[in-house]
């Protein structure tokens, strides 16, 4: 099990969270109508990520005994690999004109990158961020390499 396919995040209104992710650029494909989907993948490169409503989510984990819903951080983060500082800032700008809450404006980072974060919609935090020796491979994922 060396690999991670989809993320799916629980959202509260899948319409309201469509159109502010189609809003940031990501393509997407409804299962369902754009007024009334039943779920929304998106075709970004590398990884997929997927809405669901978080009811429907919960009740899917466990359908006697859906784990509890809350507005509290869920130690979890996203995050987008920018190629370049000034790509860091237009991403965030975009996901403010979307409705995003910056949470962290760009800054230089303890680890000598660049990057700040946002809250989308429903909560779950993004980081956007920049390394300077980054690498990324074809699909434009981030290159790990052993240090």
């Amino acid at each position: 099990m060396n690999r991670l396919n989809l993320i799916t995040l629980g959202t509260r209104d899948i319409v309201k969270a469509y159109k502010f992710y189609k809003d940031l650029g990501f393509d997407t494909s409804i299962r369902g109508t754009e007024s009334n989907p039943f779920i929304i993948f998106f075709r970004n490169e590398g990884s997929r990520i997927a809405l669901y409503p978080i009811d429907e989510l919960a009740k899917d984990i466990n359908h006697d005994n859906p784990p509890a819903i809350s507005n509290t951080f869920p130690g979890i983060t996203l995050a987008y690999n920018a190629k370049s500082m000034e790509e860091v800032d237009e991403v965030i700008k975009k996901a403010a004109a979307a409705g995003a809450t910056i949470q962290k404006e760009p800054k230089t980072t303890d680890w000598g990158g660049y990057g700040g974060y946002f809250t989308d919609l429903d909560g779950y935090y993004w980081e956007v961020a920049y390394g300077e020796d980054w690498e990324f491979d074809e699909s434009n994922m981030l290159v790990i390499n052993d240090q």
